[in-house]
């Protein structure tokens, strides 16, 4: 047990979903799972354990932003002999070509943060997924005929931006960042300095662009498309 988690080592799967609600992580396990068992309610961030055509996948929530991934994912990883973790999360567009209810892989993540230096002395603005957890992503969507956007993310500290600072033209066309978010960046770092793997796959819920967004009702239909994916791409792996 760690201090935010009190499962013990075995009630958890080798491959993790991660939404950034727990009551996302509520909704994936009591619609998708069998035989779910919940292992951690500890701050309410529910994780459960059930079983996916077959296989054992655990879902859990992250909370909002790169400390708390970051706190949830490391024990994972570090003391839960988690093997991978596919971060299932939401994401605003900053380019024209991507729409509400997209679906996008993240193939890098580029951060302001210090995350990274402060945790390791990572000194990288740009971290990368697994690649071959990506691959098995995007074979999954070929094979479900699931259109998938790939790009860049901005992985930001800030939610809420002040006016006298750069907004997300900067971050699209200095950085070429194609929509942002506030997790991954965390999330594959700490895949990387433990040798774990780490994806994520996010659904547009609304735009910087056109101003679009998508309501609840809609964003959880267009969740499951990306969800779906996600347990269908989780079961393939080893």
């Amino acid at each position: 047990m760690t201090p935010h988690n009190e499962a013990k080592k075995h009630e958890i799967a080798k491959t993790v979903l991660m939404p950034g609600d727990p009551l996302r992580a509520k909704y994936i396990a009591e619609h998708y799972l069998k035989d779910c068992k919940l292992f951690n309610v500890v701050r309410n961030m529910f994780g459960y354990t059930g079983n996916y055509q077959g296989k054992a996948i655990s879902v859990m929530g992250s909370g909002m932003g790169m400390p708390s991934i970051g706190i949830y994912s490391y024990e994972l990883f570090r003391f839960y002999d988690v093997d991978r973790i596919i971060r299932v999360g939401s994401a605003g567009a900053y380019s024209e070509l991507l729409n509400i209810f997209d679906l996008f892989l993240a193939e890098s993540a580029w951060s302001e943060s210090t995350y990274a230096a402060v945790q390791s002395g990572c000194k990288e603005a740009i971290l990368y997924p697994h690649a071959a957890l990506n691959q098995i992503i995007e074979a999954t969507a070929q094979r479900l005929s699931v259109p998938l956007h790939k790009g860049r993310v901005h992985s930001s500290d800030v939610f809420y931006h002040e006016e006298n600072v750069n907004g997300y033209q900067t971050f699209r066309d200095q950085y070429d960042c194609d929509c942002v978010e506030m997790e991954s960046f965390a999330l594959f770092h700490n895949a990387n300095i433990l040798n774990k793997q780490a994806a994520c796959i996010l659904t547009i819920s609304d735009s910087f662009v056109n101003s679009e967004a998508a309501s609840a009702k809609e964003r959880q239909t267009a969740f499951d498309d990306m969800i779906r994916l996600a347990l269908e791409a989780a079961i393939t792996c080893d």
